[in-house]
Parts: C-alpha cells; sequence; structure tokens
C-alpha cells in the first residue's frame, strides 16, 4: 500500500486525519486476513506551502518541514495509527526524481522551458482515466495560471526552476526543486516497485495528483501499470462544507485532542463509512464517546463477573454466548470484506456487548461462554484500533466511577459473607441503605441499586 502523507507546513487537520485513521483501519484489516502488508507513507517536506509559511514563521523551510514530522507522529501516536513500514521524505529521493523526469523527456513525454520541465499531458493517451474527466472538460473548467510557455494549459511541473531564498537542487536543467507529483512516483516505485496493490488517499487528490502521478508514471513505465487499486475516502465537512486549510474552516487535531482522547476521535472517524462524506460536530464527537464507554464498560463488567468465584451453572446462556461470539465474528468479517464497511462493523461490537451485559446481569458469574465473548469483542475492536481491555484515557463519568466503586463493595461483602461474618455484611448493607444504596442478595449474587426517590 502506498497512501500519500501529509503537506509538513502546520499540524494535520481533522480531514486529514480521517486519511490517516481510514487507511490504517485497512491496513490492520488486511493483516487480520493474514496479508504480509508493506505500507509506504511519504512526507511532502518541500513545497510552495512550506516555504511561504517558512518565510512567515523565520524559518528554513526544510526545518519547518522536520518540526512538522515530528508533530504529525504525535497525532498518529494519539490516534493509534501504526508507524509505516517506510516514511519516505521527498527531500531524500531527488536523484530518484530526476531519473524519472530524465527518462520522461527522452520518451517525449516532458519538456524543458528555462529551467522548468513540464509533462505534456496530450502526450499521454489515456489521460484523464482515473478521475473520468477529458482534457477538454479539463482545460474549459481550468482554474490554473496561466503560462505561455506551456504547450498545453494542463500541463504539469515535474521540476521547478530556483527561486532566491527557496532550497534548490543540482539537476540537468540547472538548480531547481521537484513539482509535487513527481515525488510520489518515485517513491513508489522505489520502495514498492510498478504493479503494488493499493495506491490510497483523501478524495481531493484524485484530481489532479493522483491523475498527474498516474500520467507520469505510466509514461515512464512505458504503459506498465503503476498501481491495481485505487482507494480514496470522503471529504470531511463543518455544515455541509469541505474541511480544508485553504478554506480557512478547519480544527486541527491537536486542537480536538486537547479535548478529547485519541481514541473518541479515531472512534468518531470510524462511524461512518470511509467513501461517504462526514459532517464534523462537537456533538458528534460526544456520542462517539459515550459509545466506546459502552463497549468498553462491557469488557470491564465481563473482567468482574470471571473474577467472581463458582461457575455458571446455565448451559442455555453458555451455549448462547459462543454462538453469539461466532456470529459476530462472521458478521464483522462480512461488513468489512464489503469494502471495509467499519459502520456496519461497530453494530456488531454494539450487538456481543449486548449479549454479553445480557448474561452479566442474569447470572454474574465466570463462563467459558463470557469468556470467549469478551476475548472476541477485544480482538475485533483491536482490528479497528482499540484498545477495549485498557480504558484508561476515555473520560470517565461520575456514575461509572460509582459503579466501579460499588463492583469493589459488594466483592468485599461477597468475602465477608463466606467467612461467616454477617454481622460485617449487615452493616454494609445498612450503611449503604442509610446512603440510599439498596443491595438485594439473590442465588446469582448480589446487586445494587440507588433508592427510588
Amino acid at each position: 500500500m502506498y497512501v500519500c502523507g501529509p503537506t509538513t507546513y502546520n499540524f494535520i487537520h481533522v480531514g486529514n486525519a480521517r486519511m490517516f485513521v481510514v487507511f490504517d483501519m485497512i491496513r490492520r484489516y488486511l493483516m487480520y486476513k493474514g496479508y504480509e502488508v508493506r505500507y509506504v507513507q511519504n512526507f511532502t517536506d518541500v513545497d510552495d506551502k512550506i516555504i511561504k509559511r517558512g518565510n512567515e514563521e523565520g524559518m528554513e523551510p526544510l526545518a519547518l518541514g522536520q518540526k512538522y514530522i515530528e508533530e504529525y507522529f504525535k497525532d498518529a501516536t494519539a490516534l493509534n495509527i501504526l508507524p509505516a513500514t517506510v516514511h519516505p521524505k521527498a527531500t531524500e529521493h531527488i536523484p530518484e526524481m530526476i531519473e524519472i523526469i530524465q527518462g520522461l523527456m527522452e520518451s517525449g513525454l516532458a519538456y524543458e522551458v528555462e529551467g522548468d520541465v513540464y509533462f505534456a499531458v496530450d502526450h499521454f493517451p489515456n489521460y484523464g482515466k482515473l478521475s473520468g474527466r477529458s482534457l477538454e472538460d479539463m482545460k474549459a473548467g481550468a482554474r490554473v495560471e496561466v503560462d505561455e510557455r506551456k504547450h498545453h494549459p494542463m500541463d504539469f511541473a515535474l521540476w521547478k526552476n530556483t527561486k532566491p531564498g527557496e532550497p534548490a537542487w543540482e539537476s540537468p536543467w540547472g538548480k531547481g526543486r521537484p513539482g509535487w507529483h513527481i515525488e510520489c512516483t518515485a517513491m513508489s516505485l522505489k520502495y514498492l516497485g510498478a504493479g503494488f496493490d493499493i495506491h490510497g488517499g483523501g478524495g481531493d487528490l484524485v484530481f489532479p495528483h493522483h491523475e498527474n502521478e498516474i500520467a507520469q508514471t505510466e509514461g515512464y513505465l512505458k504503459g506498465e501499470t503503476f498501481a491495481h487499486y485505487w482507494m480514496h475516502n470522503a471529504f470531511l465537512t463543518i455544515n455541509q462544507e469541505k474541511m480544508s486549510k485553504s478554506l480557512g474552516n478547519f480544527f486541527t487535531t491537536r486542537e480536538l485532542l486537547e479535548k478529547f482522547p485519541g481514541e473518541v476521535l479515531r472512534f468518531y472517524l470510524l462511524g461512518t463509512h470511509y467513501r461517504s462524506p462526514l459532517d464534523f460536530d462537537d456533538q458528534n464527537l460526544v456520542m462517539a464517546q459515550k459509545g466506546l464507554e459502552r463497549l468498553q464498560t462491557s469488557i470491564r463488567l465481563a473482567q468482574q463477573a470471571m473474577q467472581r468465584e463458582g461457575s455458571s451453572k446455565n448451559e442455555r446462556i453458555e451455549e448462547e454466548l459462543f454462538k453469539a461470539a461466532v456470529e459476530a465474528r462472521e458478521a464483522f468479517g462480512k461488513a468489512m470484506d464489503d469494502d471495509f464497511n467499519s459502520a456496519l462493523a461497530y453494530a456488531t461490537l454494539f450487538e456481543l456487548a449486548k449479549r454479553m451485559n445480557g448474561y452479566v446481569q442474569e447470572s454474574p458469574a465466570p463462563s467459558k461462554g463470557l469468556e470467549e465473548a469478551q476475548k472476541t469483542l477485544i480482538e475485533l475492536g483491536e482490528v479497528l484500533g482499540f484498545d477495549l481491555l485498557h480504558p484508561a484515557l476515555v473520560h470517565v463519568e461520575k456514575d461509572e466511577i460509582l459503579n466501579q466503586v460499588m463492583e469493589i463493595v459488594l466483592q468485599i461483602r461477597l468475602r465477608t459473607r463466606q467467612k461467616k461474618d454477617w454481622e460485617m455484611a449487615d452493616f454494609i448493607r445498612d450503611a449503604l441503605k442509610d446512603k440510599g444504596i439498596i443491595i438485594e442478595d439473590s442465588p446469582q449474587g448480589a446487586r445494587w441499586q440507588l433508592k427510588k426517590s
């Protein structure tokens, strides 16, 4: 897999985060299915935006790029995104880019004008095959800077002649720097070779970035297939308008991580199918947090039941839990095999958690079926990138703290009764009753509830 990484001139915004989380999820599922996955995600660390931002902040562009590479890894760690097999930087692959540009010029697919080198789009017959646009349509709708030196308005830069104060490298056409598109061709071919499986990115990269990548790469490879599958996630919107830095209507991931744990943000981003638009709303993040807590609470309650003494005597419930675990795995696989439908996969997790909760409420005792269901829920959560076993980073409401404390109190009281210390057991029950908490003893164990007012 080759997934287009960030242009390192700022913190990643939540729209960027959606792309990185989505392709991390896809990678994890392929690994779960038994594939070995070589995952390449680049850093664009030289670019017009980086140069402009460096000038604004009084930093060398390459130093600014390195700064935001380091910030990316902080956000990625918070979102539980696995590091790529390789994280190549554009600036470390200039010789490979020059070699490809030379090959394109020798094939008549590129030309040089005053130190700039352009790709000749009308010399590549299949230009537009990814986006489904024709050159005439593109020309009519083009919003590109007019450059009379180009042979065709849609020709794009492979190499840019240096300007004062910009980073520059030696080349056969004089000092300069690469265009944006050529870097991904160089790095994907170097680390994956031609004909690799999946090329991924956000929907905004279909045109012109990925369209140009295909043209220059397959032109260089003389028609050999570049990538077999192209996958793109839909935009993240705010009030139905695309979130982007250029429009100024964006939140950085770092800003949201100050308000919500990374797992909550990840849970929110995967709660909608990756090819469907996702409209951002703080309230939706709150709902995502509650959903994640429901799953983690099911794991915690199951753990507490497993730690109790005795065992389940209800064979019917045992069989139902084993069956629920098998059905969850099957439904999860069916959802994810259908174009990585994480939203539908969520439904299987919640259904399994519901079955587990029903058992714990009815018969809160150790059970092989409960153990298998818990194991399944944890494992399927991990496939999506969630640690349901250790919810330490998730915000805990006051009533959840009360749940946890009361579970400990009931454990203490159970041990007191087992030692036949009836006086202490009654003291705990009566003292809690005075505080508005009722304990009820039953053959399945003690339960508690708040006194109804």
